[in-house]
């Protein structure tokens, strides 16, 4: 009850807010190490494997990380964009 009521307060935000905190960026900069290190372990447990089919699906979960990777990477450049008017030196 109280945590409705504590929510009714705040009001319900519709739109995330146009910034990127420092607990933001580095919460990502994890999730950019977490993809890639699960890819690599991925790719390494597939060149050991003996057994085709769990080879296969070992070289399929590391696809998915590195997808997962390129996908944060894509988002993280594109709010990098300078605004108009604005350039980087």
């Amino acid at each position: 009850m109280q945590q409705q009521n504590m929510q009714q307060s705040q009001g319900i935000m519709q739109q995330p807010p146009a910034v990127v905190t420092t607990k933001d960026q580095l919460y990502l900069t994890d999730m950019l190490s977490w993809n890639l290190l699960a890819m690599k372990k991925a790719h390494f447990f597939a060149s050991q494997c003996q057994d085709q089919e769990i080879k296969a699906q070992l070289d399929q979960v590391g696809q998915m990380h590195h997808q997962h990777y390129q996908k944060i990477l894509t988002h993280l450049q594109s709010g990098q964009q300078p605004q108009s008017g604005s350039q980087l030196q």
